[in-house]
């Protein structure tokens, strides 16, 4: 009897915490970008909810279009280039900027180049990773430049350098991989090649 209820109740839970923290997530989201509107909307002198939303949509439209036009790059370039004047704002800037664009594949070969599989923490247990470059040491040895993602925010992890010969190439492109990472392995191909790998 009381593990029935037990199991009733534990079903009721998981059911409406998905929902929960999924309305919670699309308020907050509903919230910010309602207030990037705010200034404009005071101005009108009125607001509606929503109209935040719509109005910075439009304005982020309006600016990727901008900034899609030959003059529109030209005058984004000349105002990051002010921005990269600023010393500290400089640094935040770079390293935020060439992340983000990472995980987009929007720079000129900064992007992650490949999905990796490589033994860690230990020998025996696989873990995903993006290569972000190759080196090679005194000795002829190539190395993968690698950064190992945490699940299920992929933009914080750590940064190694590996022998290739230690890691297994995915079949995956790196949306996939960002997808597996994201999903804690729930969205990922039914097979893996991991058995091929030499002992």
């Amino acid at each position: 009897m009381w593990n029935n209820i037990k199991r009733t109740i534990l079903t009721g839970i998981f059911a409406i915490v998905p929902l929960v923290l999924t309305l919670n997530i699309l308020n907050f989201l509903f919230r910010i970008l309602d207030g990037f509107s705010a200034p404009i909307l005071k101005i009108i002198g009125f607001h509606i909810p929503g109209l935040g939303i719509l109005l910075t949509i439009i304005t982020v439209y309006v600016l990727g279009l901008v900034i899609r036009n030959v003059i529109g790059r030209k005058l984004f370039s000349w105002g990051e280039g002010i921005l990269l004047t600023i010393p500290v704002v400089k640094t935040i800037y770079k390293n935020v900027k060439q992340f983000i664009s990472a995980f987009s594949g929007t720079t000129d070969g900064k992007n992650f180049q490949m999905v990796i599989f490589l033994q860690y923490p230990r020998k025996g247990v696989w873990t995903l990773a993006f290569v972000t470059g190759e080196s090679i040491d005194g000795n002829g040895m190539d190395y993968y430049h690698v950064f190992v993602p945490t699940t299920p925010n992929p933009t914080s992890g750590f940064f190694i350098m590996i022998p290739k010969q230690e890691t297994m190439i995915s079949e995956m492109s790196v949306e996939e991989g960002i997808k597996m990472v994201i999903s804690g392995g729930l969205i990922a191909p039914p097979e893996n090649a991991l058995d091929k790998f030499p002992v």
